[in-house]
């Protein structure tokens, strides 16, 4: 099933899908333990050493596609790490490559304060063991014949969560300061850092009979084409046994609208303020910045502003959020916001449900909206900002002399945040979002942005253009309903 072609994305597809497709069925406890057998039915290697390490890989997959730790262990994390998929990136991060000429100014060796370095034979050596990986000889040398090798995982960490075991040389995530901004997932070379499903427990749900209802994030229109309209991935996902589909753009009004409210008071008060609606973003501030939650909007994102506005009318409905966020995870899991999603999905992993269920989507169909552009653009980098003051202006405010930052990504966020925590931030308000280019670039998206860009574009473009507060008035249950996160 998997062969020698296969790449990490189709690994996580095949998968995702089997996983899916059993637990329609049923049979998953049966079958469970013999699904790495099938997928990789050897006898020889095709992507690793050997057919049994490329097993003990799928198994733990299954486990994390399950929501399960892949090791076993008891851990809340939404990020994990295969072990068994983590041998192969380079240990030492300093090494002397080819393009060393054994010069006889030994300016490496000058340059190193700790004596890692010796001339051998052929070329000069770094002594790891020694090495305090300061990067003297690599600057010192005038052929770079020193490469500098930071493992990607590591490199791609915003917030420097992630560091090497000193005995297995494995990557090793500190749960008290990821994220859950998934970097790390998509820059490993051989996917061994993944995140947690609940397709499982979603899919148990629809089984049990439950209302189930689908939220379905902004981000999604023009993954799949240009031709393909929200009311057409609305009946696919209907068929994978969700009792109704509303789109996540009604949240974005929600949170624009009221976080609208909270901007014009604090910029009358001379308070800076930053938005919450980025849970990556979030638990930057959370677990680097604790001092700066006071900054945070107290308005609730719009995942949780639209699953409020559900269960207002129905407690016992189970809302699951459909996006290309990882950090939406996270949300659900570790921040124990009441009436929040229950469950969260990637948009990648609601695909493989569709496959496993042989559901195709139909095309051209006519569209439907249930949130203002705003709502809609709410995905893009900058949307937030553009939603916000157009709740504010439509409300009579005028927000011509305020200044906000958009920051678009995980070290523009963190240069604003220390900013502000040194209270040399210039601007009013800040809009922070970790992945580069806004929710569009999530992780678990089936297309990169600048593919879908032109469709997403022109799919939006058809909407009409309803006010935000406008919309919003057709919802009687707002008057009940608090959206803020105490």
């Amino acid at each position: 099933m998997i062969d020698k072609h296969a790449n990490i994305f189709s690994i996580k597809h095949v998968v995702l899908t089997e996983v899916a497709r059993h637990a329609y069925i049923g049979d998953l406890d049966e079958v469970r333990d013999q699904l790495p057998f099938e997928m990789i039915p050897g006898p020889n290697a095709n992507f690793r050493c050997c057919v049994y390490r490329e097993r003990e890989i799928i198994r733990q997959r299954i486990r994390l596609a399950e929501g399960k730790s892949p090791d076993g262990k008891d851990s809340k994390g939404i990020i994990q790490v295969i072990s068994s998929a983590c041998e192969d990136c380079p240990i030492t991060r300093f090494s002397v490559t080819s393009n060393c000429q054994r010069c006889m100014s030994r300016r490496c060796q000058q340059a190193c304060k700790f004596g890692a370095i010796s001339i051998k034979d052929d070329r000069a050596y770094i002594d790891p063991s020694i090495c305090k990986e300061c990067g003297k000889c690599a600057q010192a040398c005038p052929y770079n014949a020193i490469a500098d090798l930071v493992r990607p995982c590591k490199k791609s960490c915003p917030v420097k969560a992630i560091q090497m075991d000193p005995e297995t040389q494995l990557c090793v995530i500190d749960e008290s300061k990821c994220i859950s901004c998934g970097a790390c997932v998509e820059s490993c070379p051989f996917g061994a850092i993944a995140t947690k499903t609940y397709m499982v427990d979603v899919i148990e749900a629809i089984k049990a009979g439950k209302r189930v209802v689908a939220m379905v994030a902004p981000a999604i229109e023009g993954q799949f084409g240009g031709d393909v309209t929200m009311a057409n991935l609305f009946a696919a996902i209907r068929e994978l046994g969700f009792s109704e589909v509303v789109e996540v753009a009604l949240g974005g009004d929600l949170t624009a609208a009221y976080e609208s409210l909270e901007w014009a008071e604090a910029y009358k008060e001379g308070k800076k303020m930053t938005t919450s609606c980025c849970p990556a973003f979030v638990n930057m501030i959370r677990k680097h910045y604790p001092s700066l939650m006071k900054n945070v909007s107290t308005t609730v994102s719009p995942m949780c502003a639209l699953s409020r506005l559900l269960k207002a009318t129905d407690p016992e409905v189970v809302t699951v959020f459909i996006g290309p966020c990882f950090a939406k995870k996270s949300e659900v899991v570790e921040f124990g916001i009441e009436g929040n999603a229950d469950y969260c999905l990637t948009i990648n992993e609601v695909r493989c449900m569709m496959r496993a269920r042989d559901i195709q989507i139909e095309k051209g169909e006519p569209d439907l909206q249930h949130g203002s552009i705003y709502g809609k653009r709410f995905g893009n980098a900058g949307g937030v900002t553009e939603a916000v003051l157009q709740a504010m202006k439509e409300k009579g405010v005028d927000t011509s002399k305020m200044t906000v930052q958009r920051c678009s990504g995980g070290e523009e966020c963190k240069k604003a945040l220390m900013l502000l925590r040194a209270g040399k931030f210039p601007a009013d308000f800040i809009e922070g979002m970790a992945c580069p280019g806004g929710c569009v670039n999530g992780p678990g998206s089936v297309k990169f942005a600048a593919e879908a860009k032109k469709d997403r574009d022109n799919l939006i473009a058809q909407a009409d253009r309803r006010e935000i507060w406008e919309n919003l008035s057709k919802y009687e249950e707002l008057n009940h309903i608090s959206m803020h996160r105490e």
